[in-house]
Formats: C-alpha cells, sequence, structure tokens
C-alpha cells in the first residue's frame, strides 16, 4: 500500500534555515520572558519610586514659589497646543493653582505609596495635562516624567516600603520580576543613547557649538570663568560630552565600572546644572541611574551605614519566577512600548532637510542641549478686500517667552499668523499674513527662515513636512 503524502512542503535547505530561524527566534524570546520573569529584590524600585515622587513634589513647589504657575499658564491669552490636543486648555482663574495642588499630592501618593496605583494614574494625567497646554514649556525631561509615569503605572513598584503594603498584607512582598528592573533602566537609558546619537553632527564635534556659546557666556563666574572662554575647553567638553551619552549605558551595565561610572555621572550633571539653567533635569538622571546597580542596593546600603552583615536573599520559592501568561504579555508590551520609543526620535529621517533647521522631528527626540537658536519674526497682514496692508508684531498677542520662542520654531510661527488672522476675522476682515522671519543659528548670522510669500493663514497645521520653511543654509 502506497504511504500517503503529508501536506508538507519540502524539507529543502531554504525552508529548513526559514524552520531554524522561526524556532531560534521563539526560542530567544522565552529565553527573555523566563529570565525577565526571575524574581529579584524589589528595594531598588521602591527607591525609584518614592525618589521620583518626591522630586515630582520639589518641582511643583518650585513652580509654585517661582510664579511659574500664573506666568505660563494664566496670564498668557493665546497658548500653542500641540497637533490633536487643542481641546487642553489652561483652568480659568484659581483653576490651574488647584491642579498643581492635585499634582502635589499625587507626587506625594506616589512617594509614600498609598494608593499607589492611583496616585501614579493621577500623576501621569495631571503632569501631561500641563505639558499639553502649550509648546513654549517643551524641555526633553518632561516628556521623560510624562514616559516614566506612564510606565510607573503598570510596575509594582508598591510591594514594599509602601503604605500599601502596611494596609494590605497579601500585597507585600520582597521581589518583583526582573522586567521591572529592565523597563526602569531602559526608560533611563534611551535618554543617553539618542542624545549621543544626536550629539554626532560637525556642528558639536568639528566647530564646538552650542557649547563654544554657551560657555563663554559664562565667563564672568569666579575663579573658571576665564577658563571657560578658551576654544579649548569647549572643544573637550564637547567631545567629552559625546563620549559621556553615548558610552555611559554601557558602564552602568558593566558591574565592575558601575561605581566608577555613576561617580561620573554625576559629577557631570551637578558640573552641567551649574553652568546652564537646565533645571530638575540633572537630578532626574541623577536618581534614575541608581536603578543600574543592584536590585537589593537600598538594603545593601543600609547595611554599610549600620556596619552590618547583609544576608543574601533566597527567591527560589518565590512565585514570581513562574512562567505565567502574565509575565509573557508584560514584558511583550514592554518590548513594544520600547520599540515605539525607538522609532518617535528616529522619525526626522522621514522628512527631508536638516531637523536642526526646520524642527520636523525635533520635538520627543532627546536633542538634549543641542542647539542655540534665535529669531526675529514681523508678520505682513493684508486686507483681501481693501488690499490695506499693515504690520503686526508678536508681541500684542503673545507673553515676551512665546515670542522668543515661538520666533525659530517653524509651527509656533504658523499658529501665530493664524492667531492674528482669527483675531482680524473677528472684527469682520480677511486676511493674508505673510512672515518675515530671520534665524541665528549656533552663532551664524541670521537667515531668512520663512518664505515670505506664502500666505500663513491658508496653510493648514498637520504633522506633513513644512514646504513653506526655507532649505537651511549651505554651511550646514
Amino acid at each position: 500500500m502506497a504511504s500517503a503524502r503529508l501536506p508538507f512542503m519540502p524539507l529543502s535547505n531554504t525552508n529548513l534555515i526559514r524552520v531554524l530561524h522561526v524556532f531560534s527566534t521563539v526560542t530567544s524570546l522565552d529565553r527573555i520572558i523566563l529570565i525577565g520573569s526571575q524574581p529579584v529584590s524589589a528595594a531598588s524600585a521602591a527607591a525609584f519610586r518614592i525618589m521620583f515622587g518626591l522630586l515630582g513634589f520639589v518641582a511643583v513647589c518650585r513652580f509654585a514659589a517661582n510664579g511659574w504657575i500664573s506666568e505660563l499658564y494664566i496670564e498668557p491669552v493665546h497658548h500653542f497646543t500641540y497637533s490633536g490636543f487643542w481641546w487642553v486648555q489652561a483652568w480659568p482663574g484659581w483653576g490651574m493653582y488647584v491642579h498643581f495642588a492635585l499634582l502635589g499630592l499625587a507626587s506625594l501618593g506616589v512617594a509614600l505609596g498609598y494608593r499607589y496605583r492611583l496616585s501614579i494614574a493621577a500623576f501621569f494625567l495631571l503632569f501631561t495635562y500641563v505639558e499639553l497646554i502649550d509648546k513654549t514649556t517643551y524641555l526633553n525631561h518632561y516628556y521623560w516624567v510624562s514616559l516614566a509615569s506612564l510606565l510607573m503605572i503598570f510596575l509594582p513598584l508598591h510591594r514594599t516600603a509602601s503604605l500599601d503594603a502596611m494596609r494590605n498584607p497579601s500585597l507585600r512582598s520582597e521581589t518583583i520580576p526582573k522586567w521591572v528592573i529592565w523597563a526602569l533602566m531602559a526608560q533611563v537609558g534611551l535618554v543617553y543613547v539618542f542624545g549621543g546619537i544626536a550629539k554626532l553632527n560637525p556642528d558639536w564635534l568639528y566647530h564646538a557649538q552650542p557649547l563654544r556659546i554657551w560657555l563663554y557666556n559664562s565667563g564672568e563666574l569666579p575663579i573658571v570663568g576665564s577658563l571657560l572662554k578658551e576654544a579649548w575647553v569647549a572643544y573637550a567638553m564637547s567631545w567629552a560630552g559625546a563620549a559621556f551619552d553615548l558610552t555611559i549605558v554601557g558602564w552602568l551595565l558593566w558591574r565592575r565600572s558601575r561605581p566608577i561610572a555613576y561617580v561620573v555621572l554625576v559629577v557631570f550633571h551637578v558640573m552641567t546644572w551649574l553652568l546652564f539653567p537646565i533645571g530638575m533635569f540633572p537630578w532626574i538622571m541623577i536618581v534614575g541611574a541608581l536603578v543600574f546597580f543592584a536590585p537589593d542596593w537600598p538594603h545593601r546600603l543600609m547595611a554599610a551605614l549600620r556596619r552590618r552583615q547583609l544576608d543574601e536573599p533566597t527567591h527560589a520559592d518565590s512565585p514570581v519566577g513562574n512562567l505565567t501568561w502574565l509575565s509573557r504579555a508584560s514584558i511583550v508590551v514592554l518590548i513594544l512600548f520600547a520599540l515605539v520609543q525607538v522609532a518617535i526620535p528616529l522619525r526626522h529621517w522621514a522628512y527631508p532637510g536638516n531637523v536642526r533647521w526646520n524642527e520636523d522631528g525635533y520635538r520627543f527626540s532627546w536633542r538634549v542641549m543641542l542647539t542655540e537658536k534665535a529669531g526675529h519674526v514681523r508678520f505682513r497682514v493684508t486686507d483681501t478686500d481693501t488690499g490695506e496692508q499693515w504690520m503686526e508684531y508678536p508681541e500684542h498677542y503673545l507673553t515676551a517667552l512665546q515670542a522668543e520662542r515661538m520666533a525659530y520654531q517653524p509651527d509656533m510661527i504658523l499658529a501665530t499668523a493664524r492667531i492674528i488672522a482669527d483675531e482680524a476675522m473677528s472684527r469682520g476682515r480677511r486676511v493674508e499674513v505673510r512672515a518675515d522671519a530671520f534665524v541665528t543659528f549656533n552663532g551664524r548670522e541670521a537667515t531668512r527662515f520663512v518664505d515670505p510669500e506664502v500666505d500663513l493663514a491658508s496653510v493648514e497645521p498637520g504633522i506633513g513636512p513644512k514646504s513653506w520653511v526655507l532649505p537651511a543654509p549651505k554651511v550646514f
């Protein structure tokens, strides 16, 4: 009797290679999931949660003490909202003060681990809402805080050293899955990696710009001021900064170099904090980088301070290490979240032109301290019915800070032109609005930035390329 043929494809060399490839991929993923599911001490994650919440509370107090709540969110008549988020508006009257008060309470809730999931979710929503109100206030580390708080909603950072664990003994655990630490490490590390990649450009490496400008402006500092004016210092710091960003994650991952690397990291960030007005960013990174140490580093630190021997933890019987569907799902979602965060900073390659000039894809890409831009813009307005022409100046519509930052950011220039057109429309006049905009970049001479013949009032905002932005100067 003839044997029946199986409905399988012939096992040729090519098909064998494909099968082995699929098998190795699945096996590798399962291995990653298995390793990521292993239990480790929850102390480091708890310390991250506590310090994150405390920094958030300090930031809220800092905003209130400096009067920034009113200056940035209440006083402006107009706000530059993000595409698709026009509905995010500043609360009227005392609403913004109430908003920040709730944000401060949420920060304390995170630090204390009190109703942690609710507290961190509230923190994410309240903080991100504030950041979506106006592009003027965009900073890389604000974006990082939003991402980190979103991630933290799904991480069990409250199993120890929290009020939740005290109130609910069934929640209490001295261990967490290893992938939780991986997630925090990746969130911190991507800032350095992309920040370093962005510095691999001629301005930073061959012209020491913009550090040369910033260091020269700090030349009045006592003791080191004269040294900061030297060109070789700017070049040395530019190359050292690029090397630091590109390699620090690797040094932190290697156990032997980790202590020295962290000391270098602290010195680097403290120095930048002293030289440049970059707010909370250095402290966020100093605190965040602690996740690269062994997960039980808080216990070891306390034992060292008390001069006691730390007992080695035993996790063999912990249920956290079981390869459950939840472990699989968590790690897969984490991988997808990481891939999105890798894709967003690279999106500028989908646009023509130089991203440092036209800023298509510039935000949310970790281009930290990369450019020094200043601009000047005025708007030529033409009444389409009467032909009457006149000039409008941004200061008539915007605060000083908004006008300053709008002058070199194309989408904000477009938004200002539309504000002017809408104001005219409210008075019964149909107008065209054109911009005379000039931008200086990293010490170069001012160059015309926007096509002066384009009616910006008729240009629809969006995420597509801005053809009305003139090409970058050839010196780029």
